[in-house]
């Protein structure tokens, strides 16, 4: 099973590695990096890079594409090699998948037109102008394209995608093997839990609000 993740400039490190980290323990699982040219892919922050492995131009088929989310999905989403090579992708692959604001790129691509699918909470309003149908789900899936919520949902996504493709045994597996167990110690992970002051502070400050405006 060959699964593509896209990289572009300036994408979230753990929308793609946490989704690597599972996917790439399923039996007869082929994983790429995958990047508008090959080479060195910087993170949102700057502080760290992937290395695309194959060019859009050399993978025109997939089983499973994952479609990171960052700042960068701006540019990503605008036009061009990238956008066409997702449309064009999604067109033969068993699975059409995101993570955070990755569903904005499916949705530019028009993957998404009357879907349901999900997104970081703050790009929700932004999902539904690009034609999806929002949900305030950690994942969702609606026939063969899975969207996860913000950033950590992608581990979620991609156990529960492991689940449809090779059974909950497998997947439990996977999930114990990472030891996935996830105890934070806030019970602020939604803007329906966090505190009103912290949601306000985020709506204000977050990159995920100024890469929208």
């Amino acid at each position: 099973m060959r699964i593509a993740i896209l990289l572009y400039d300036r994408f979230t490190a753990l929308d793609a590695i946490g989704p690597y980290e599972v996917l790439s323990r399923l039996p007869g699982a082929e994983l790429e990096f995958v990047a508008a040219e090959r080479g060195e892919v910087r993170t949102d922050n700057g502080m760290l890079t992937l290395i695309a492995e194959r060019s859009i131009a050399e993978v025109p088929r997939a089983d499973v594409l994952l479609v990171p989310g960052g700042p960068g999905e701006v540019a990503a989403r605008a036009g061009g090699p990238v956008l066409d090579w997702v449309r064009s992708l999604h067109e033969t692959t068993t699975w059409t998948t995101s993570v955070c604001t990755g569903s904005l790129i499916l949705a530019a691509a028009g993957v998404l037109e009357g879907r349901r699918a999900t997104s970081h909470w703050l790009a929700l309003e932004q999902l539904a102008a690009l034609g999806a149908e929002p949900v305030s789900e950690r994942v969702v899936f609606d026939g063969k394209i899975v969207t996860a919520a913000g950033v950590s949902a992608g581990i979620d996504m991609a156990l529960q995608l492991a689940a449809s493709v090779a059974g909950e045994r497998v997947a439990q597996a996977i999930q114990l093997g990472v030891e996935y167990d996830p105890q934070p110690p806030f019970d602020a992970g939604s803007p329906s839990k966090a505190p009103a002051e912290i949601v306000q502070l985020l709506r204000g400050h977050s990159r995920f609000e100024a890469q929208l405006t």
